[in-house]
């Protein structure tokens, strides 16, 4: 249903940390100019865990209005609360986004029949395509292929984006889910060898930097072309290793105000990316031909 370079979109903001809207705007104009396939809109990238409930469905919309139907709006609805998560679902639904990415129940650490139950209820309840998100190194909870296969048939749960970077996973789940689930890549690093696998796009941070790189090379490697993902891929390998030099989004929000998309301002617990990796990110910005101050 969805694929290719899918941007897990960051938020900028303003010295205080309220939205800058004018820079959201630009950057989302930025995004459909440059050939992104679709946007996650308050995912981690976006800092959703700092945002009240007001705020994230606001910007949700925003994004939803601006970009008008002229790509795909997934909006990040996940949280360890099931009512909660299917009341966030439910909004975005209502407010015309094109799917819901739920990222695993964190912190509470349910069982897998727990984590089966949630994506369930949430998916019998809300009319709309739902996109799985396994990320365990943040949530400590793993959305294991067994339970995956369980919610492959409910017909609105549509794929899942595994983070784990882990591609004998990835290789069970494209082989055990075909023709029910389409199966993401959340691991930049790994991303272009999943799709060549069969995986169907990357729910990127790179291509916040990168958009009209990451989406040639998806589109190279889910049409099976190795040689030429390769080529786009090398130039970007930096990329997908430097924004994790710090906890994301603390890199990617450096790099993107870098080039001209709001200020540098992250939400406390987090803090500016750290000046001592500033020459490491600025040279894959480099490398990858990123246009940058």
């Amino acid at each position: 249903m969805f694929g290719g370079s899918m941007v897990a979109l960051v938020t900028p903001m303003l010295a205080h940390g309220e939205v800058d809207d004018a820079s959201l705007e630009k950057l989302v104009a930025f995004h459909i100019e440059s050939g992104t396939d679709a946007i996650i809109a308050m995912g981690t990238t976006g800092e959703s865990a700092t945002f009240t409930h007001s705020e994230h469905t606001s910007v949700v919309k925003q994004i939803i209005d601006m970009v008008a139907g002229q790509i795909p709006v997934i909006a990040g609805t996940g949280s360890n609360s099931t009512q909660e998560a299917l009341e966030l679902t439910e909004k975005a639904r209502k407010d015309g986004a094109d799917a819901a990415l739920l990222v695993t129940p964190y912190y509470n650490k349910p069982t897998q029949e727990g984590l089966y139950q949630h994506y369930k209820h949430i998916a019998e309840n809300v009319d709309l395509p739902q996109i799985l998100y396994n990320v365990p190194g943040r949530t400590a909870v793993d959305l294991l292929p067994e339970t995956v296969e369980r919610l492959a048939p409910i017909s609105n749960i549509v794929g899942i984006k595994e983070a784990t970077g882990d591609l004998h996973r990835a290789q069970r789940l494209i082989d055990s889910c075909k023709g029910q689930l389409d199966i993401y890549s959340g691991d930049d690093a790994t991303a272009m060898e999943l799709m060549l696998m069969g995986g169907q796009g990357d729910i990127s941070v790179t291509a916040n930097v990168a958009p009209a790189a990451m989406h040639v090379m998806c589109e190279a490697a889910i049409a099976g072309d190795r040689g030429r993902a390769e080529e786009i891929n090398a130039h970007l390998e930096a990329l997908h290793t430097n924004l994790f030099l710090e906890a994301n989004p603390i890199p990617v929000k450096w790099a993107v105000h870098k080039m001209g998309y709001g200020q540098n301002v992250n939400r406390l617990p987090l803090t500016s990316f750290s000046e001592e990796h500033h020459a490491e990110l600025t040279e894959a910005m480099h490398e990858a031909g990123v246009d940058f101050e």
